[in-house]
C-alpha cells in the first residue's frame, strides 16, 4: 500500500510519494520528542499476526467510544484531494482513510482496543471471517441480514461476484491485485486473460473458481490453498461495488456507499461533503460508528497550514483534524514539548519505507555502476529532515520495515544510516568510471512544500558527485497515477510502500515482481529480474512464516545490494493533532493513522 498516496495492512494499503520514517536518525533534524524504546515496541507490536475472528466477534454494533456523543460537524484538512473513490482503484492512505467511512467488504478490521493497538480481521459484509476445510484452498462466505448499498437496495452475492469480476476489466488498474492472481493462479498480470472485459460483456467467471448459489452465499475455489484471504478482503480495494449503480469509470468520482457514510458533494481538488447514509444499519456492522452528523472535507491544505490552523483551535476548527496530513516539520517540536496538546496528539510507527526509484526502462540507468553512484552520492538528510527529523522519520538500511517480520536492522548497503548525508566522493570515482560524470537525471518529485524542500537538497546532493539534476514537479493529488505509468519521463522519483498486511509477501511481490510490470502497477522502478521473480514464487510456497520471513530479508538485501533498482530512504512514523472538541482520537495502528470511524464533537 502506499503512502502520501499507499499503506499496508490489509484495511487500508501504503505508498508514500510524500514522507514518511527512521531509526535513530540524530544527523536527520531535530531530535525533539524522539523515544527509541517506545518506538520498537511499537514497531514488534505490529510485526505480530492479526487474527481472523468468529461469527460473535462479526456481530455489530460496534463497542461504544468512551464518552462519545452524536451530533456536530468535524472539519477535516486534507493535503491531498482523492483521485480514486472507486474501491477497485483504491491503493493509498489517504483513499484508504476515507475509505474506511463509504465503504464495506466481506471481512474487516476491528479494533479490540480503545488505543488502537490490538485488531482482529472479522465478518464485515459477511457473518464471520470466512470459513475453510481444506487449509485455505475454498472459502465460504455468507452475508449478513439487514445490508444495503446507500440506494435501499439489498446487498447480495451478485454484487460481490460483480465486485470481483469487474477487477479483471483493463480500467481497473491502480488497486491490488492479489485476489485476482490467486483466482487464476498465476502471477504478474496473465490474470486478465481470464476475464478480458470482466462482467461488462456478459462473460462471468465459472462456479469452479467463484460460486454464488444464492443470494446470500460466495465461495471461493483456489487451485493453491491461501489462508491469508480474508486479510486480502479487507483491503479497501475488494470493497463491495453495486452491480446495479456501476458506471465503471464514473464510478471512481460518485461511488455507492456501504458504509455509515456517503457522498453529499465532491469538487476534486477543492472539497468533499459526507453526510450519514441513513441505510447503513450499525446493528451489521461490527468495526464502525456514526456519531458525526457531516464531514466538511477541504483540500489543499498543506501540512504546515493544516498544523497551524489545529494549532489555534478557534470556531468551527475547534471540531478539526485531519485524517492523514501530519504535524509539519517547523511546528513539531512546539507539538511535543506543550503539555497542553497531549491529549490532542497522537503518534505511531507507520509500515511504510521511503525509497528512491531508479528508472530501469531508461537505457543509461541499466549501468549498475550508474546507480551505485546515484545509490552513494544521494542524501537522505534532507528527507528526513523535510518531515521534523527522527520524531518523524528514521533512516532506513532496507526495504523492509521495523513493522514486518523479518526486518534486519543491521543492513545498511550505503552507508546511509553512518552517512546520512550521502558519500559524493565514493559516488563521483563511480560515475568517472563508468565515463558518464555530468550525466543528466530527471527527478520527478511531488509538489508539496516538503517535496520542494527535499528534492532541492537531494538534487545538490547528486550534483556533487557530478549528476547534472533536472528537477520535475509533478502534482500531488495524481503523483502515483504519473510514476506508475510505463512510459514516464521520470530517472529517479521518491515513493513509499507499507505492507498490506504483517507479511513481506505484500512487499516484495508487487513492488519487484518483473511479471506485474504495467500502467498503474507498483513495480515503479521497472526491475525485471530473473532471480527475484523465482525467488518470489519460491518464498511465496514456504508456509512456516518464520522460514519465509528470513528468506524475504535475504531477497530484500538482494535488490538493494545488488540489483540496485531503488535505494532506501527512510522508515515512517505520524504524529497528528486534532482540534480540542474532537472526541474518540486514536491512532490506529493498521490504518497507519488516526481512525476516522470512531470520532465525534464533544
Amino acid at each position: 500500500m502506499s503512502r502520501g498516496g499507499r499503506h499496508a495492512y490489509a484495511a487500508i494499503s501504503v505508498l508514500a510519494a510524500g514522507a514518511l520514517v527512521l531509526t535513530g536518525c540524530s544527523k536527520g533534524g531535530s531530535d525533539s520528542g524522539n523515544d527509541s524504546k517506545k518506538d520498537d515496541s511499537n514497531a514488534k507490536r505490529q510485526q505480530a499476526s492479526i487474527e481472523f475472528g468468529d461469527a460473535k466477534d462479526s456481530t455489530g454494533p460496534a463497542a461504544d467510544v468512551p464518552g462519545a456523543k452524536s451530533g456536530g460537524t468535524i472539519e477535516v484538512l486534507q493535503r491531498d484531494s482523492y483521485a480514486h473513490l472507486d474501491p477497485g482503484q483504491i491503493y493509498v492512505s489517504d483513499e484508504m482513510s476515507v475509505s474506511q467511512l463509504l465503504h464495506r467488504g466481506l471481512t474487516g478490521y476491528k479494533a479490540t482496543s480503545d488505543d488502537g493497538s490490538k485488531h482482529e480481521v472479522v465478518g464485515d459484509l459477511a457473518t464471520d471471517s470466512g470459513t475453510t476445510t481444506d487449509g485455505g484452498k475454498t472459502w465460504k462466505y455468507t452475508l449478513k441480514d439487514g445490508i444495503k448499498f446507500e440506494d435501499g437496495s439489498a446487498i447480495t452475492s451478485k454484487d460481490v461476484r460483480h465486485s470481483v469480476e469487474r477487477l479483471f476489466a483493463p480500467f481497473i488498474n491502480q488497486g491490488p491485485t492479489y485476489l485476482q492472481q490467486w483466482i487464476a493462479d498465476t502471477q504478474g498480470t496473465d490474470y486478465r486473460k481470464l476475464l478480458k472485459d470482466g462482467p461488462y460483456k456478459g462473460k462471468h467467471l465459472p462456479d469452479s473458481i467463484l460460486e454464488t448459489p444464492d443470494d446470500k452465499t460466495v465461495v471461493f475455489h483456489f487451485k493453491t490453498a491461501h489462508p491469508d484471504l480474508p486479510y486480502a478482503l479487507a483491503m479497501a480495494g475488494y470493497a463491495m461495488v453495486s452491480e446495479k449503480g456501476d458506471t465503471k469509470t464514473k464510478y471512481d468520482r460518485a461511488p455507492v456507499a456501504t458504509g455509515p457514510y456517503k457522498i453529499k458533494s465532491f469538487k476534486s481538488g477543492k472539497s468533499m461533503v459526507l453526510v450519514k447514509n441513513a441505510d447503513w444499519d450499525a446493528k451489521t456492522d461490527p468495526i464502525r460508528h456514526q456519531y458525526v452528523d457531516q464531514f466538511n472535507i477541504t483540500f489543499n491544505q498543506q501540512y504546515e497550514t493544516s498544523t497551524k490552523t489545529l494549532l489555534a483551535d478557534s470556531g468551527a476548527d475547534q471540531a478539526g483534524i485531519s485524517f492523514n496530513n501530519q504535524v509539519d516539520a517547523g511546528n513539531l517540536s512546539k507539538v511535543l514539548s506543550d503539555p497542553k496538546m497531549k491529549s490532542r496528539t497522537v503518534s505511531g510507527y507507520m509500515p511504510y519505507v521511503g525509497q528512491m526509484n531508479i528508472n530501469m526502462s531508461h537505457p543509461a540507468l541499466k549501468d549498475k555502476k550508474i546507480r551505485e553512484a546515484i545509490a552513494y552520492a544521494l542524501p537522505v538528510t534532507p528527507f528526513v529532515r523535510a518531515y521534523g527529523g527522527s520524531a518523524a522519520m528514521e533512516v532506513a538500511g532496507g526495504l523492509l520495515s521495523p513493522t514486518v517480520s523479518g526486518y534486519d536492522a543491521s543492513f545498511d548497503p550505503w552507508g546511509k544510516k553512518k552517512k546520512p548525508a550521502g558519500d559524493p566522493v565514493k559516488a563521483k570515482k563511480l560515475l568517472e568510471e563508468a565515463g558518464k560524470v555530468g550525466m543528466k537525471l530527471t527527478f520527478g518529485y511531488i509538489n508539496t512544500p516538503e517535496g520542494q524542500q527535499y528534492s532541492t537538497a537531494m538534487a545538490a546532493g547528486l550534483e556533487k558527485a557530478g549528476f547534472d539534476v533536472q528537477r520535475q514537479e509533478i502534482p500531488a493529488e495524481t503523483f502515483y497515477d504519473q510514476v506508475s505509468k510505463l512510459d514516464n519521463k521520470y530517472d529517479i522519483f521518491h515513493t513509499a510502500w507499507g505492507a498490506d498486511w504483517p507479511s513481506a509477501s505484500t512487499v516484495m511481490p508487487p513492488l519487484y515482481d518483473g511479471r506485474v510490470i504495467a500502467d498503474g502497477a507498483q513495480n515503479y522502478s521497472q526491475i525485471n529480474d530473473d532471480r527475484v521473480n523465482s525467488e518470489i514464487d519460491r518464498i511465496n510456497k514456504i508456509t512456516d512464516p518464520v522460514k519465509s520471513a528470513a528468506e524475504w530479508e535475504k531477497l530484500d538485501q538482494y535488490i538493494v545490494k545488488d540489483l540496485v533498482n531503488v535505494v532506501p530512504t527512510a522508515y515512517y512514523k505520524q504524529i497528528q493533532i486534532a482540534g480540542s472538541k474532537v472526541g474518540g482520537l486514536v491512532y490506529d495502528d493498521v490504518i497507519g493513522s488516526v481512525d476516522p470511524r470512531r470520532l465525534f464533537v464533544k
